[in-house]
């Protein structure tokens, strides 16, 4: 009885935590038959959760939606990263969700273990946090869950953009898979009438339902699409691209670079490769400059000669520096008083 009971939870838990399984997979999941298994459907069914069962080769079970909710089934660790992500959320970026986090850890607390209650209370305690920038924009959460529906369901999205402008125009797309930094949240998805895959911020972002239809999803632009989208909010979205050579070791290079800031590929243990954008050549030496490492032009040529134009003008201006002499508030040349008994003429 007590293994019979162990294997429900085990299956309440694999049905929460996908959206449908297979019976096939989920017999191999609890190493029983297909006939134990539907013994075990049926007795969560007799407890009061609703399990969905679709019949052909097909088929599987799904857990629906109910009077009753079933309970959340979490391990130890799974307990401490649900406790730290909603205290994390409590100060993200997501508009209004920060009172719905504190709502939900407050129940969670209320049901963790003293143990648990007391791991989740300690990284609470030596953790300080830091605040979101003003760089940062909030994401309606409604939007954020809408979005995520239609890549679940494949379903095409019809929406109002903003561009950097504010200029609006209207986009149909087949939704992919929603990316977030560090500071904003992006939508990947096919866009019909441009023929191309394209990148969104979720900000920007005003749904005009209704949606539809249904599509067949397609292979996707990468295969890392974290990747992907940091290579076009850094690089692609730019007029003048740059590959840079950096003279550190990738990681203490990650830990300035952000991926909105460009992409970094390790080169040996001492140097790493960086692809970024920006608006020009000038601006494109000033951003390597202020990255504060030694580093090396790979391409373009012509950034090679902005470095120099720059390294110059910059020369010239220190020599001017040695040479000028201070000068009063007034704009009048200060000229040093000479020393008394220095030999100068009276």
């Amino acid at each position: 009885m007590l293994e019979t009971s162990a294997r429900l939870l085990r299956l309440l838990s694999l049905l929460q935590a996908h959206r449908e399984w297979s019976g096939a997979d989920l017999a191999d999941r609890l190493g029983v038959s297909a006939r134990t298994l539907r013994r075990d459907v049926d007795r969560l069914r007799e407890l009061g959760y609703p399990v969905n069962a679709s019949p052909g080769t097909g088929g599987g079970y799904q857990l629906g939606a109910g009077a009753q909710l079933p309970p959340l089934l979490l391990d130890d660790d799974e307990a401490v990263a649900v406790a730290v992500g909603l205290r994390t959320a409590a100060r993200g970026s997501v508009e209004g969700i920060g009172e719905t986090s504190v709502r939900a850890l407050a129940k969670l607390e209320q049901v963790l273990p003293d143990r648990l209650r007391r791991r989740v209370s300690a990284l609470n305690a030596f953790t300080v946090p830091m605040l979101r920038g003003p760089g940062t924009d909030a994401v309606d959460p409604a939007v954020l869950t809408e979005l995520a529906h239609l890549c679940r369901d494949a379903e095409r999205l019809r929406f109002e953009y903003r561009n950097h402008d504010g200029a609006a125009s209207r986009r149909t797309v087949e939704p992919h898979r929603l990316v977030c930094s560090e500071r904003r949240w992006y939508l990947v998805a096919w866009d019909l009438d441009r023929e191309d895959w394209r990148t969104f911020r979720v900000d920007r972002i005003t749904p005009k339902p209704p949606h539809g239809p249904r599509f067949v999803p397609r292979d996707p632009p990468a295969e890392d699409l974290a990747a992907y989208v940091s290579q076009g909010v850094s690089t692609r979205v730019y007029a003048t691209h740059a590959v840079i050579r950096l003279l550190v070791p990738v990681e203490e290079a990650a830990e300035h670079i952000s991926p909105t800031a460009g992409t970094l590929e390790a080169d040996g243990p001492h140097a790493c490769v960086l692809r970024t954008g920006a608006a020009g050549l000038d601006v494109m030496v000033l951003h390597v400059m202020m990255l504060g490492f030694e580093f090396e032009v790979l391409e373009p040529a012509e950034l090679i000669d902005a470095v120099r134009t720059a390294r110059d003008r910059l020369a010239r201006s220190l020599a001017r520096a040695g040479t000028s002499r201070p000068r009063t508030p007034d704009g009048a040349d200060r000229t040093p008083a000479t020393p008394s008994g220095s030999g100068a003429a009276s």
